[in-house]
Formats: structure tokens, C-alpha cells, sequence
């Protein structure tokens, strides 16, 4: 049988349109500026929604690679490959409606120092906000942010007040959501949305749990900070299922990137009894299924440990501590393992349809997947928010 019954961009087709975002009389697209771009799904995501991205910046040149690879139009985008502490509000392009950033989460994620928006990396928040300070009445209408929900705690919560606190200064209401990509494909991976508006709306919306859970509510009820609850929909269930059908490539048996019968052992040894358990249940199944593994380390040992779902876990890169996630394929009385694919990745984030560069390491492939944001989510937020709240700005 097949093990790609349905493909990825089938279940991640465009979202409708809440409405059209173009602004009355222009006939153009709202501009977007991307900062830490990575490999561009922030932009895939942005596309689908009809908002128009004319400048982008990272500072790997692995990722511009890959970007450029898929956007043929890359240099005509005006990507600017360096640091962005480099980058000046002046020279940004003018009319813009719109400034992303999914800057670095290394500082915020469970895996990394904890250091928070005073670390290295986390840190470059504050170029961000330094840069629309910059612009000054050029700044766009509408800011928005990405990073993991570590972020929420981070120093017991005194990072993201910070982070709403100095968007505040510069003339923007602050809205706070998270959303799971387990809500659009096959992959859990919650992260936090931070959304900036100089024209705020009038409505709010107090019960929208799925996307404003209760541990936010401490940041809406602060005082000290202006904020809003735009109304927004109900986002998509969480997924139980998708793994098998829609991510897995169906590799031949022959295929050298199938460990052999020793990595084999040594992969089921590392396991613990109740993982052990689980995938002997699995194999023993009548039908071929795909499962997520972690390799950790436990009391000073190495542990594989399998998810227990048809859903990956959340992708990473190597950096922070994290590692890659292996696939196992069990049923019909046997099993076999190897590390998840380039294209595996592309499809757990709504890319599957990403251009390969053929001269570009897995590593660094797998690498530029784990940093990015999921497609579909981006897409959803667009359509649903960012471009409704463009187009209310621009008609008032």
C-alpha cells in the first residue's frame, strides 16, 4: 500500500479568504518586510494570503541559499544577508504595512540558557523595535512577532512585558496568542504570536481559549499595558493523526538511509521497557504505521524514546541543546528506523512543495525547516488578522 495516501499541500491548501485584503482604490498588495527570514515560510504563508513581501533579512547564508533556490525573484526582493543590527531604520522600504519578525528563540526555549531577551541571540528583539523607532512615521501600520511560548515565562513573565511594553512606546496596541501548529498538520508545535496595531479595533473578544489561554490573561489585565483582543475565529481542532498518511516518505526496504541490523539493535537496547512495549505492540499490528523518536539523555545514558501518536513531535535544529527526530516504520511483524528527511520536514511545516537546493547539506536543510514557522499557521493569522487589521488601517 501506499503510505502517502493524501499529499501534505492538499491538507495544507490556502485558507479562504475572510476578505480581500488590498486596500480600496490601490489595487496593490500590502507590502511586508521579514525579518529573520530564515529560509522564507514566513513568506510562503504570507503569499497565500495576498500580502506582497519586498524585503527580507537574515544572517546565515545557508538560509538566503535556500531562499533564493525557491524564490526566483530573491534579489529582487532586496534580501539583505547580515546581521540585523546592521540594518537602519532609514534605509527601509517606505510604504510598508507591514514589519514580521520571528526573531531568535535560543534564549527563551526550554532547550536553550533561559537568558531571555537579555541573551545573545534572543536579544536581537531589540533591533526590531530600535528599527521602527527609526522609521518614525514610516513605520508600518501593523508589527508581528513570533517566538515559542517560553517566552510567556521568561523571567517570570517580565521578558514579554518588556517585549508589549516597548512595542507600547512606539504607538502600538498589543494583542497576545498562541497557536499549535497541530492545528494545520501533523506536528506539535505551539508558538507565540505577538501582534502590534497603531489603530487598534474597537471590538474584543474575551473567550477565545483555544488562542488566548488563561496564562495570558495576567498580560491583558496588567494596567500598565495598552492592549487589545481582536475578534478572530476559532482556529482548526487539534490533529490526533497525519504522521503516516501525509508526511512519511514510502522509502524501499534497499534504501541506504534505513539503519542497519546493528544501529537497529542498538536504537531498541537504548529504548525503556515501556518503549520497548509500545513498539512491539506497534509491530505486531495487521497495518504499517509511522512514529516519531527523540534520543535523550537520561541519568547520564542515551534513551530513544518513541511518541505514541501518528504526530511528530516538535521540530528542531541541533542548536540549544536539541536533536533530530528519527522516524521508526512498524507493522506487519517487523520494524525499521532511520532520521527523518529533508522532505519530511518541509511537509511537517506546510511546505511541501519547498524548492530543494541539490547542493545544500541535509544538515543544514533540516536545519532551516526546524527555525522556521509553520506555514499554514502563518496563513491563517494572515488572513484572519493581519490583513483585515492592514486593511482597516488603511481605509480610516
Amino acid at each position: 500500500m501506499s503510505l502517502v495516501a493524501e499529499s501534505v499541500e492538499e491538507r495544507s491548501a490556502p485558507v479562504p479568504a475572510a476578505q480581500d485584503p488590498t486596500p480600496s482604490g490601490t489595487g496593490l498588495k500590502p507590502t511586508v518586510a521579514e525579518f529573520f527570514a530564515g529560509i522564507g515560510l514566513v513568506r510562503m504563508g504570507l503569499e497565500r494570503a495576498d500580502l506582497r513581501v519586498v524585503w527580507a533579512n537574515d544572517i546565515e547564508p545557508f538560509k538566503k541559499q535556500m531562499y533564493a533556490a525557491h524564490f526566483q525573484d530573491t534579489e529582487d526582493k532586496a534580501f539583505k544577508l547580515g546581521d540585523v543590527a546592521d540594518v537602519r531604520g532609514e534605509a527601509m522600504p517606505a510604504d510598508l504595512s507591514l514589519a514580521w519578525a520571528s526573531f531568535p528563540c535560543t534564549d527563551l526555549s526550554l532547550a536553550g540558557g533561559r537568558s531571555g531577551l537579555a541573551g545573545k541571540h534572543s536579544g536581537t528583539f531589540w533591533h526590531f523595535t530600535r528599527i521602527l523607532k527609526e522609521m518614525g512615521d514610516a513605520a508600518p501600520s501593523v508589527v508581528a512577532l513570533e517566538n515559542v511560548t517560553g517566552l510567556i515565562t521568561s523571567h517570570g513573565g517580565a521578558d514579554l512585558i518588556a517585549a508589549i511594553q516597548s512595542l507600547n512606546d512606539l504607538g502600538y496596541s498589543v494583542d497576545v496568542l498562541t497557536i499549535d501548529a497541530r492545528r494545520f498538520v501533523a506536528q506539535s508545535r505551539p508558538r507565540l504570536f505577538i501582534v502590534g496595531l497603531q489603530k487598534p479595533p474597537a471590538e474584543k473578544q474575551e473567550d477565545n481559549v483555544e488562542l488566548r489561554p488563561a496564562q495570558l490573561d495576567r498580560f491583558f489585565n496588567n494596567p500598565d499595558l495598552e492592549m487589545h483582543r481582536a475578534a478572530l475565529p476559532k482556529p482548526p481542532a487539534l490533529r490526533d493523526s497525519g504522521l503516516t498518511e501525509e508526511v512519511a516518505e514510502d522509502l524501499p526496504d534497499s534504501d541506504e538511509r534505513w539503519w542497519d541490523d546493528a544501529r537497529t539493535a542498538k536504537f531498541f537496547a537504548e529504548l525503556s521497557d515501556l518503549n520497548q512495549k509500545r513498539l512491539e505492540q506497534r509491530k505486531r499490528a495487521s497495518s504499517v504505521a509511522y512514529r516519531t523518536a527523540y534520543r535523550r539523555t537520561r541519568n547520564g545514558k542515551p534513551a530513544w524514546e518513541i511518541r505514541a501518536d501518528d504526530i511528530a513531535g516538535c521540530l528542531r535544529t541541533a542548536r540549544g541543546g536539541s536533536s533530530k527526530q528519527a522516524m521508526v516504520r512498524a507493522g506487519a511483524g517487523e520494524f525499521k528506523v532511520r532520521w527523518m528527511t529533508s522532505l519530511e520536514y518541509a511537509r511537517l511545516m506546510g511546505a511541501g512543495d519547498y524548492t530543494m537546493s541539490v547542493d545544500l547539506p541535509t544538515s543544514q536543510a533540516v536545519g532551516g525547516f526546524g527555525d522556521a514557522v509553520c506555514v499554514p499557521v502563518v496563513e491563517w493569522l494572515a488572513r484572519h488578522y493581519l490583513a483585515r487589521m492592514i486593511k482597516d488601517a488603511t481605509e480610516k
